[in-house]
């Protein structure tokens, strides 16, 4: 339970911040930090002083109920209102709760997508190509931008891997349930039999890493370049653009060779491997917390079998939750998404608010 000194500390903090920017001392960038924090405590202040003031009101309707000359006609009021606060409260100090739960500082950062084909040949890869689709839809319905940063298809027009940037608000918040194994189940358009092929492709979703996060030293790193390849082994570009990084301390590497340009391919991989490292540490420093979770709604680990598409039943069914949609053919096309992803989300809240009780009882 929130109590009312904690309420009171909330409230007071909001109240200094207004007070400090009104005075409008601050250097430029604690004015920037400040006021972002001022404005991100906003909607936790409102239901803050919601819940001060419904609990003062429960004071004052039980010191008049306590009140032995108050007539019996007035004790019913009383007693309905009072009926009807009881009710909110619980309801009210819960949303306060789920404002309180400390963020994941990777919530707001864009994001990297990448998909690889897994078990299951070319449908494997062609399944990887639908992932990649999906996504692309799902990000533009939400008014992100979408950029592909390399794709290696396949003589089929599958995917062996693809990678791009999402960018926008939340992105990562939202992505982040994405990562782990897919699984695909229907008759492949190579199949003449009509039998049904199970395939598999891994989603990796990192939250996207500035320079000031990680540091690269040139002398952490290998660089290769190479002349790059299409499909079947066919050469692509008669100069050595395409560029191999490995960083040495963890054997991270990260393949470029869209671009014709190898400093633009250089930059690309550089980025990806900056978003590999700062996740390799992220994951690092959450594993305690993530182990506490992992039976809630997953590790975030690449080998981790997420979700099953089944075709022939229009079937959707995340494994993490238990949740199953029979709306595979909007899923796919990206507008069915968000129902699962609030699903993940809210059962990441109330696993997060499980574990912030029990180190509380604790």
């Amino acid at each position: 339970m929130i109590s009312d000194d904690q309420l009171g500390q909330i409230i007071g903090k909001y109240a200094e911040l207004e007070a400090t920017l009104s005075a409008g001392h601050s250097k430029e960038g604690d004015f920037v930090r400040l006021s972002k924090e001022y404005s991100d405590m906003g909607p936790t202040v409102e239901i803050a002083k919601q819940l001060y003031s419904l609990r003062s009101e429960v004071v004052g309707l039980e010191e008049i109920l306590a009140d032995a000359e108050v007539d019996a006609e007035m004790r019913g009021i009383v007693n309905e209102e009072l009926k009807g606060h009881v009710e909110a409260l619980p309801k009210i100090e819960q949303q306060l709760q789920v404002l309180l739960l400390p963020k994941d500082e990777a919530d707001e950062r864009n994001a990297i997508l990448e998909v690889r084909a897994g078990t299951g040949g070319d449908e494997a890869a062609i399944f990887a190509a639908d992932l990649m689709r999906m996504y692309q839809r799902y990000a533009e319905a939400r008014g992100w931008k979408f950029e592909v940063l390399s794709v290696s298809e396949n003589d089929v027009g599958g995917y062996k891997d693809g990678s791009a940037t999402i960018s926008g608000r939340g992105v990562f918040e939202r992505m982040k349930f994405e990562s782990g194994v897919h699984r695909v189940q229907r008759v492949p358009v190579t199949e003449s039999s009509g039998r049904i092929h199970t395939s598999t492709a891994t989603v990796a979703v990192l939250p996207e890493a500035e320079e000031v996060d990680i540091q690269i030293d040139e002398k952490d790193i290998r660089v290769d370049v190479y002349r790059a390849s299409g499909p079947g082994g066919q050469s692509v570009n008669t100069t050595d653009s395409a560029v191999r990084i490995t960083h040495l301390e963890t054997g991270i590497m990260v393949t470029q060779q869209d671009e014709k340009s190898q400093h633009k391919n250089r930059a690309k991989a550089m980025k990806i491997m900056r978003a590999r490292l700062y996740e390799a540490e992220r994951m690092a420093r959450d594993s305690k917390r993530a182990a506490a979770r992992r039976n809630q709604i997953g590790s975030g680990d690449r080998s981790e079998r997420i979700r099953t598409y089944n075709f022939p039943q229009n079937r959707v069914t995340d494994h993490r939750i238990n949740l199953t949609l029979h709306k595979l053919d909007r899923i796919i096309l990206g507008e069915g998404l968000d129902e699962m992803i609030d699903e993940l989300a809210s059962e990441d809240q109330a696993a997060r608010l499980a574990e912030l009780d029990g180190g509380n009882a604790g």
